[in-house]
């Protein structure tokens, strides 16, 4: 017994090497604040390679007590000149201004790539559970790995951004982003991940789920992630929740789902003080817009006041 636990140790520490030992190389994207460690092509077991890309605060060292922000599609987060549309989220412009002006505490956000992948990779995988049988009967729930994404964060990236930089690492300064899928995924993980992650930001999440699949029901499966979201959120205002939606185009169908959404948090006890729900007129779903408002989310999760 003694020597099977030693080999299934050494297989894990094995395991473990190859992206502990991975270094940083010249990020493809440039930054007006702070600086970037690019990780190109970050293996893991679970889902396939991506890169990671960090972003420190100006004059961080290593070992500096900061907080950690998980953002997902990493490649649109800093530079406009790297990305498919030429937008960025400016979160490097806006987290240093904040952190400069002393409304948020310091950060590091950890800026993960998506893939082609993506809709699968960030669809919340155990939702299907509170959809009823004879309305998934002919989806392949299999296709959606949002469970493998949140280990591959969880146990892999994380432990490489800890090991690395030793910032903060409970839960109450561990939070974790996104928009759209990413805003669904980002709400799926601090469901199934509590002890992980303090807060998430979830801003022009999809909880319409219409994927314009004659397939899927995507009412079905709209009622079915708020089900399961009512059923698996932590215990209310134990952690931070701020979700918005602009006015506008597909954000512009996502009120009467966001509505359903915050009346049934609102149901669960959750006060202002721990869940924001915004809506933002005249906007629409691009990054454009989500860099205009993300010193909302910011400031939600990350107040200074709360040092």
């Amino acid at each position: 017994m003694k020597i099977n636990a030693m080999l299934i140790v050494l297989a894990m520490m094995c395991s473990f090497v190859p992206i502990l030992a991975q270094e940083p190389i010249e990020a493809p994207q440039q930054v007006r604040a702070g600086r970037l460690e690019f990780f190109p092509q970050f293996k893991s077991q679970f889902v396939e390679a991506r890169n990671v890309t960090v972003w420190l605060p100006d004059g961080y060292v290593v070992g500096e007590p900061c907080d950690v922000l998980y953002m997902h599609d990493g490649q649109m987060l800093f530079d406009a000149t790297t990305t498919w549309n030429k937008q960025e989220w400016k979160v490097d412009e806006v987290m240093g201004r904040l952190i400069t002006e002393d409304k948020v505490r310091r950060c590091i956000v950890v800026g993960v790539d998506n893939t082609k992948n993506r809709l699968n990779d960030y669809f919340p995988t155990k939702c299907y559970e509170y959809v009823p049988e004879e309305l998934r009967k002919d989806v392949d729930v299999s296709v959606y790995k949002g469970d493998e994404y949140l280990r591959f964060l969880v146990e892999e990236v994380k432990p490489f951004i800890d090991n690395r930089y030793k910032p903060l690492t409970t839960r109450e300064h561990t939070f974790v982003m996104g928009s759209s899928m990413g805003g669904l995924i980002s709400m799926y993980a601090l469901c199934e991940y509590p002890q992980v992650f303090g807060g998430a930001v979830c801003m022009s999440t999809h909880l319409s789920m219409n994927f314009f699949n004659p397939k899927f029901n995507s009412e079905a499966w709209a009622k079915g992630f708020r089900d399961y979201v009512k059923a698996k959120l932590p215990a209310a205002n134990t952690r931070l929740i701020y979700m918005d939606r602009g006015d506008v185009e597909l954000d512009g169908t996502y009120g009467t789902y966001q509505y359903s959404m915050d009346k049934m948090l609102q149901g669960l006890g959750w006060d202002s003080d721990h869940f924001e729900s915004l809506i933002f007129e005249g906007h629409q779903h691009m990054e454009i817009y989500w860099a205009q408002r993300l010193n909302y989310p910011l400031m939600f999760i990350l107040s200074a006041k709360n040092k």
